[in-house]
């Protein structure tokens, strides 16, 4: 699967799962209607997307250039863990201003979806990989799926 397909089909997969896990979870934890904690699922998984894109756009460079080839657990874990700290940095604001809470209690929110979301992240990768195959960036060279 080229480049662009394979990321515009994992970013979509992986964000519509997310805004069902993400809205569900604020409408259950929070005391925002649930209107409001559907508004702040749509919006961090618009966020997540673009973030998505251009983190995976990034991190498959990087990848590139490494001597060592494939996708090992530290590996997996070290992308898990980029991706959701750059998200954390633009939800926090996001859920504090639509779920009409404090920035405190918006960081305790995000810290409990990122806890969920490593795991995530890690599984669907993983469970993407199996069904779709490596990305070129991950084989050895001369190497095809």
């Amino acid at each position: 699967m080229q480049a662009v397909r394979r990321r515009l089909l994992y970013a979509t997969l992986y964000e519509a799962l997310a805004i069902v896990i993400t809205s569900v979870g604020l409408a259950w934890f929070s005391d925002s209607a649930a209107a409001n904690a559907t508004v702040a699922g749509i919006g961090s998984s618009a966020i997540a997307l673009a973030w998505n894109l251009v983190y995976t756009t990034f991190y498959e460079r990087w990848e590139a250039r490494q001597q060592r080839k494939g996708r090992g657990f530290w590996r997996r874990v070290a992308h898990a863990f980029g991706f959701e700290l750059g998200l954390v940095l633009m939800t926090v604001p996001l859920f504090a201003a639509v779920l009409g809470i404090s920035w405190s209690e918006a960081l305790v929110y995000d810290f409990g979806l990122i806890l969920f979301f490593l795991v995530y992240t890690y599984a669907f990768n993983l469970g993407f990989d199996k069904v779709f195959g490596l990305p070129a960036s991950a084989l050895p060279h001369g190497q095809v799926n």
